[in-house]
C-alpha cells in the first residue's frame, strides 16, 4: 500500500527534522525518496505517451564542458590505447558533475551535515556505508527511473514572447511562467511525472570561445538561468508529486538564488537564498537532473505538438556513487 501523501505545508513530519523534508515518510531507511512515486501502475500509464516510435537522447555529450574552472572540476579525458594488432580499448576519466548527470542523494546535504533520512557526512566518509548510493538497486540501477516526462520550454516561450535573457547568465524563471508554459502546453502535471526545464544553456555553451566559457565559469558569484528558487516551487513540485527534475543547466534552480544579478522576479516572496538543492535532494529525496541536452527534445514536441513523452534512464551501477551520466532517452 502507497503511504499517505502528506501536504507541503505538514512538512516536516517530525519536528526534530530539518525544515521542509519528509524524512520517514516511506520508513526510516528508505532510500528512494520521491522515486517512490513510480510505481508499476504509472510506469504502464507513461508508456502511453509512446505513439509514433520515435526517440530523442538526452545525454549531452561527456566531453562537452570542456572548461569548469582551473582547479574546480576537470574535463573529461578519454584515451583510447591498442591492446593487440587492430584491437583497441579506451579509458574514460570523468567527474559525474562535468556533464550530463542526476544529482543522488548522497550529493548535498543540509548545514548540519544531515541527508536524507538522517545520512550523515561523517557516514559517507567513513564508507562503512553505502546508503543513499545511486546504485540503490530499489531505485537507480536494478529499476531505473522510468517515468512520463513533460517539457517547459521556457528557451522557445522567451523567443515568442520577445523575453530578453542569456543562457549563460542569470535568470529566475517564476512559477507564475512556468504554470502559464504548462498551460499553453496542454500540461496537466500527474503524480510521477519528471519535469524537465529548457532554458537553452548547453546551445549556447556549446557555441561559445573558450574565453567566453573562462569568463562565464570563473565569475563570482556563477550564474545560470533556472526556476526561481521560492518556498512555493518547492510547494509545487512536492504536491503535485513530481518525482524527479531535471535541466539544462549546471543547476535546476537559477543561480545565485539571491542578489543584485536577479531580475524582477527574483524578488518573490519566500526566496531560498541558499538554493534549493538541499531541501530537493536531502529533504525531499528528490533527484536533480543537470546539463541535459534537451535541444532535439524541444525540437520534436514542437513537431509533435506535444510536450510529454516516456523517459527512460539507467544510471552507472556505482556502489555508493554520488551521481551519474543519465543514459537517457525520450521516447514519444
Amino acid at each position: 500500500m502507497a503511504a499517505p501523501h502528506p501536504k507541503f505545508s505538514e512538512l516536516p513530519l517530525d519536528p526534530s527534522h530539518p525544515p521542509h523534508s519528509a524524512w520517514g515518510l516511506y520508513g526510516d531507511d528508505d532510500e528512494r525518496g520521491t522515486l517512490n512515486l513510480l510505481t508499476p501502475e504509472r510506469t504502464l500509464e507513461a508508456a502511453k505517451e509512446i505513439k509514433t516510435g520515435v526517440s530523442v537522447g538526452l545525454n549531452w555529450p561527456v566531453h562537452m564542458m570542456d572548461y569548469a574552472g582551473e582547479s574546480f572540476r576537470e574535463p573529461t579525458k578519454h584515451e583510447i590505447f591498442e591492446i593487440g594488432k587492430n584491437m583497441n580499448d579506451d579509458k574514460l576519466t570523468l567527474n559525474t558533475q562535468i556533464g550530463s548527470q542526476w544529482d543522488g542523494l548522497r550529493h548535498w546535504g543540509f548545514d548540519d551535515g544531515r541527508f536524507y533520512n538522517g545520512l550523515t557526512q561523517a557516514d559517507i566518509y567513513s564508507k562503512k556505508t553505502s546508503r543513499l548510493g545511486i546504485h540503490e538497486p530499489k531505485a537507480w540501477t536494478k529499476q531505473g527511473i522510468i517515468a512520463r516526462g513533460v517539457l517547459i520550454d521556457f528557451a522557445s516561450h522567451a523567443a515568442r514572447n520577445g523575453i530578453a535573457y542569456d543562457p549563460l547568465g542569470h535568470y529566475a524563471v517564476s512559477l507564475r511562467t512556468i504554470r502559464q508554459i504548462a498551460a499553453e502546453s496542454n500540461i496537466v502535471f500527474r503524480p510521477g511525472d519528471i519535469l524537465f526545464l529548457r532554458t537553452g544553456f548547453t546551445r549556447v555553451y556549446e557555441a561559445a570561445t573558450m574565453g567566453v566559457k573562462k569568463q562565464i565559469m570563473t565569475k563570482s558569484p556563477f550564474e545560470y538561468p533556472g526556476v526561481e528558487a521560492t518556498v512555493e516551487v518547492l510547494r509545487f513540485l512536492w504536491d503535485s508529486r513530481i518525482a524527479a527534475v531535471a535541466g539544462d543547466c549546471p543547476g535546476f534552480e537559477a543561480w545565485p538564488p539571491s542578489g543584485a544579478a536577479a531580475g524582477p522576479e527574483e524578488e518573490a516572496e519566500g526566496v531560498m537564498r541558499e538554493g534549493m538543492h538541499q531541501t530537493l535532494l536531502a529533504g525531499f529525496g528528490m533527484p536533480i537532473g543537470e546539463m541535459f541536452d534537451l535541444e532535439g527534445l524541444g525540437r520534436e514536441c514542437e513537431a509533435q505538438k506535444r510536450w510529454s513523452f516516456f523517459v527512460s534512464s539507467m544510471p552507472l551501477n556505482v556502489v555508493g556513487g554520488v551521481a551519474s551520466p543519465p543514459n537517457a532517452v525520450a521516447i514519444f
